[in-house]
């Protein structure tokens, strides 16, 4: 789009002399009705973008009961609080999220026969030294930790994503140690 069309569509129509004659590069403004340069119009006129500063982020904090709650829509919804994507000022290249608590991470649920299909993957390094836990063994085990490993499945997988898992806080029982932030419930 031309700088002459861009400023039209910002303050007003083309004027009739604008496309050709002595007047050509020239817009009506539709208050003053007197044609003037359009360059003039376009640098007052023109719009700019809005990019967020890391010093105009805000943090809140957020407690989930995961309670009866199925694994995937609770993870999908706490990544998203992480990346900040419920704020109006969402960057993708900014750490803009909130802080997410989980609570009652060993009441969650999950649909089909994910409890004896799904296994958990892991290698220390050495040779036969890979390890393959079922899902059911590790929320008998360790249930904040099968949470914590679906929200981080749905993060970026770079420097930024695991600065916004660094704010997720998973915890088995009712209880968590963040009173003093007074953390507001998030909705599913």
């Amino acid at each position: 789009m031309t700088a002459l069309r861009r400023a039209a569509t910002l303050t007003g129509s083309y004027c009739w002399k604008a496309r050709r004659g002595p007047m050509q590069g020239y817009l009506c403004a539709p208050a003053v009705r007197a044609c003037e340069p359009v360059s003039r119009i376009a640098e007052e006129s023109l719009m700019s973008t809005h990019v967020t500063k890391p010093s105009e982020i805000e943090r809140q904090h957020y407690v989930v009961d995961a309670d009866g709650q199925v694994l995937g829509r609770l993870a999908a919804k706490g990544a998203s609080v992480l990346r900040g994507k419920n704020k109006p000022n969402f960057s993708p290249h900014l750490d803009t999220g909130d802080f997410v608590i989980v609570v009652n991470a060993e009441k969650i649920k999950l649909t089909g026969n994910k409890l004896e299909q799904r296994t958990y993957f892991s290698h220390s390094g050495h040779p036969g030294h890979a390890k393959y836990v079922p899902v059911r063994t590790m929320m008998e085990k360790r249930p904040q930790e099968v949470v914590r490993r679906a929200v981080k499945g749905m993060l970026p997988k770079n420097k930024l994503g695991r600065k916004m898992l660094k704010k997720l806080r998973v915890y088995a029982g009712p209880d968590h140690p963040h009173q003093a932030q007074r953390p507001e419930p998030l909705e599913l």
